[in-house]
This record gives C-alpha cells, sequence and structure tokens, in this order.
C-alpha cells in the first residue's frame, strides 16, 4: 500500500503531463496548498471541492490507483481546480459550471481523441456567457448528462449576488 504522499505525487505528475491545462492546474493546487484526496460521495459525482480548499475524488468511481491511469481522475481535476479559483459565488453557480464543464471536457475529448456524448459536445458548443437562455441551455444538458441527483437544478443561473440583482432589477448581465 502506498503512502498518501506518494500517491499525491504520482497523481500530480500524470496530471500534469496530460496537458498544459493538467499542469497549471497542478500549479495552483501546490501554490494554494489544496488537499487532495479520495471520499465517498454521492453516485452522481465524480469528484468535488470543499470550502476548505480540498479537492476529493469520489471512491464510488475511483482508487487510489485507478486514478493515476485514468483520464478522467485528471480531468475532474482540472474541473474542480477551476471552480477553487473561480471563488464560492462564481462556483456555485450554472455560469460557474458551464466554465468548469468545458473546461474538463474540451481537455478529455482532446485527450480521449474522440467525439463525446451529444449533450456534452452541444454544451462544449455554447458560448461562456452571462445570457440567461444559454445558461438554461447548459443546465439542462448538464442534467441530461449527470443527472437529477447532480443537482444542477438548485443552482443560480448567475453567481448568487448577480442573481439576486437579476431578480431585484430584471436587468440581464453581459
Amino acid at each position: 500500500m502506498m503512502k498518501h504522499s506518494e500517491w499525491l505525487e504520482l497523481y500530480f505528475q500524470k496530471v500534469s503531463e496530460s496537458s498544459e491545462e493538467g499542469a497549471a492546474a497542478v500549479r495552483f493546487a501546490r501554490g494554494k496548498k489544496i488537499r487532495v484526496g479520495l471520499r465517498r460521495a454521492r453516485k452522481s459525482v465524480g469528484a468535488f471541492w470543499t470550502l476548505g480548499r480540498s479537492f476529493y475524488l469520489n471512491t464510488a468511481h475511483y482508487t487510489a490507483e485507478s486514478a493515476l491511469e485514468n483520464s478522467r481522475a485528471w480531468t475532474l481535476f482540472v474541473h474542480e481546480v477551476c471552480h477553487l479559483q473561480q471563488g464560492v459565488l462564481t462556483a456555485l453557480s450554472i455560469y460557474g459550471e458551464l466554465e468548469a464543464w468545458q473546461i474538463e471536457f474540451r481537455l478529455f475529448k482532446k485527450l480521449a481523441g474522440k467525439k463525446l456524448r451529444p449533450e456534452l459536445e452541444e454544451l462544449l458548443s455554447l458560448p461562456l456567457t452571462l445570457e440567461r437562455e444559454t445558461l438554461k441551455r447548459a443546465r439542462q444538458l448538464m442534467t441530461k448528462f449527470a443527472g437529477f441527483w447532480y443537482g444542477a437544478w438548485m443552482l443560480p443561473l448567475y453567481p448568487i449576488h448577480k442573481e439576486v440583482l437579476f431578480w431585484v432589477t430584471r436587468k440581464q448581465f453581459d
């Protein structure tokens, strides 16, 4: 059984070597001292971040060993680090999810070298914008891919401070 510190170095190496996006995510995680590990979560989640600056792969899908060989485990790291870079207000919005999903699945598509499921291809084609109809479509596509229990329906379209302002003024953001 490998020590956590040994596994973490191997995981960081795999993620870094996968792409420039992976290398940038690892640099950020090292610089901000993000804790990285494996924990159980609901089945609809591949990985998750916490307010305490942690990243976890879901043990329902990954083991320490499989995380070293599975490119999805690397692209999920890039996705969750994107959320940690965004900050909590943006990360907990459909806008924040759209950005992270696009980064993750563009990278996964590049690494896999094949077309993705239709809902992901459509999601990648959406502009990263604060246009509400676009964000509503992104939410539908996320739910179609990840299922109801992924929880996209719970998130505001905009970061919450902008969502509240929208509901007060009814003015969209650019």
